[in-house]
């Protein structure tokens, strides 16, 4: 395998309506099976990436939660978890109920991944996260919280307001063992606070799979910070159109927009060349 290809999600490679288009589908898929090795990394769950890059023929795992999955779509199997270790876990959870905030906690158990929170205590945010994907098998709620932390956690998020979040975000954004995103989500009103271990991030999951796959070089496309330490690890990167500008400062060039099929256009004329 000469070249990875890997692509952030959201106002990357999907469009405004969280889908991969009709057009980017059909022409990376033809590079597929034309031998080009092509995934994504994304904050996205399992599932919501799954919906998300229905219709591509996805053939080698992908990057998810930002690092802390390292997920085999095809045969439905965790590769490799990011685990909080020893205390911190407990720590984070900790910090999160002295401000009154109850997460959704995911864990990885053998081959798969769970999403569990206590039942009875989630806010509007996380209620309205929970209608949208209503029948997931992951889904966990439990009576106590022994066990809410009792299974291998590797990712925490809060869903609410600014204003309910931003306390347990400066409370923990310095802590040194772990990565902490704070932002509005992208197709909702709502803002996330999300924690994991320091070493989930994109950069370390594109590493894991530069080796595992056995590729000589990577090339990545992106939007925006979440992307920022996966153009640090590859051999060229790519910010879309619509991406931050700082991020283009780092980029070795910059394609077109998310909703023109920027990467796609951009791996119809360049990633057969370079495979």
């Amino acid at each position: 395998m000469e070249t990875l290809f890997v692509t952030d999600l959201d106002g990357t490679l999907l469009t405004k309506e969280g889908r991969v288009s009709v057009y980017s589908c059909e022409k990376i898929n033809q590079l597929i099976e034309a031998g080009v090795n092509f995934t994504f990394a994304t904050a996205r769950s399992v599932v919501s990436a799954r919906n998300a890059v229905r219709g591509l023929d996805l053939r080698i795992p992908a990057v998810l939660y930002n690092g802390g999955l390292i997920y085999d779509l095809s045969r439905r199997e965790v590769l490799r978890a990011v685990l909080f270790r020893g205390e911190e876990k407990s720590d984070v959870y900790g910090v999160l109920r002295s401000f009154g905030l109850c997460p959704f906690v995911y864990t990885a158990r053998p081959g798969e991944e769970r999403l569990k929170w206590l039942s009875g205590e989630v806010s509007a945010g996380m209620e309205r996260y929970l209608v949208r994907r209503q029948g997931e098998p992951r889904m966990d709620p439990v009576q106590t919280e022994g066990e809410l932390l009792d299974d291998e956690v590797f990712y925490f998020r809060c869903i609410g307001s600014r204003e309910a979040l931003e306390p347990a975000w400066d409370a923990l954004k310095y802590d040194p063992r772990f990565i902490c995103l704070f932002h509005q989500e992208m197709y909702q009103s709502d803002f996330w606070l999300e924690i994991s271990p320091h070493e989930a991030n994109k950069a370390s999951g594109v590493r894991f799979l530069k080796e595992y796959l056995g590729s000589a070089r990577v090339v990545c496309f992106g939007d925006t910070a979440n992307d920022s330490d996966m153009f640090d690890v590859c051999d060229e990167k790519y910010a879309v159109m619509n991406a931050d500008a700082w991020l283009k400062e780092k980029a070795t060039g910059v394609v077109g927009y998310c909703e023109e099929d920027g990467v796609a256009k951009w791996l119809q004329e360049n990633a057969l060349r370079m495979s």
